[in-house]
């Protein structure tokens, strides 16, 4: 068995599960600590966020304030705004990280992969040649080479201009 040492994870695998306080993406959108909830950016009718589990560096969500589980449920402002947040992610990652591609995209409902079914959101990841390696694909393990809060500070000061 192959082992990798990543010293930065045990500070997570030591904190205590959080309680199941309902819809994770309302809750941090009702919090007034951007820095701590890695909140990237707040327009009108959608927000900005890392991802806490990122399949790449720079892995952002688009998240409606609205908590609606279809695109159908949700207003077409909201959409709009969504698209448009979508496409400065994706300028902001590519002035930041230089990547060779994206994948943008959204799991909606349970069966459909999504790890928080009840409340739809858009993720944008930037993507490299080669970056599926076989750690990723053999040994289901990422290697993240940026901590969070270094790419939410690159990420927010590229969101401000």
């Amino acid at each position: 068995m192959d082992h990798l040492w990543t010293p930065w994870r045990y500070q997570y695998l030591q904190q205590a599960p959080e309680p199941d306080t309902g819809c994770i993406f309302c809750a941090k959108a009702a919090e007034p600590r951007d820095a701590e909830n890695y909140i990237v950016h707040r327009a009108r009718k959608n927000f900005v966020i890392l991802n806490l589990y990122p399949y790449t560096t720079g892995h952002l969500l688009v998240v409606p304030y609205e908590h609606v589980a279809t695109l159908t449920e949700a207003q077409p402002d909201t959409l709009a705004e969504m698209m448009e947040l979508s496409r400065k992610a994706e300028r902001a990652l590519a002035a930041i990280y230089k990547p060779h591609g994206f994948n943008l995209g959204m799991n909606v409902g349970e069966a459909a992969g999504a790890g928080i079914a009840g409340h739809i959101h858009m993720h944008v990841l930037p993507r490299w040649r080669g970056d599926a390696n076989f750690v990723s694909t053999v040994g289901e393990t990422r290697i993240m080479p940026e901590e969070l809060s270094s790419t939410y500070e690159k990420l927010l000061r590229e969101f401000s201009l």
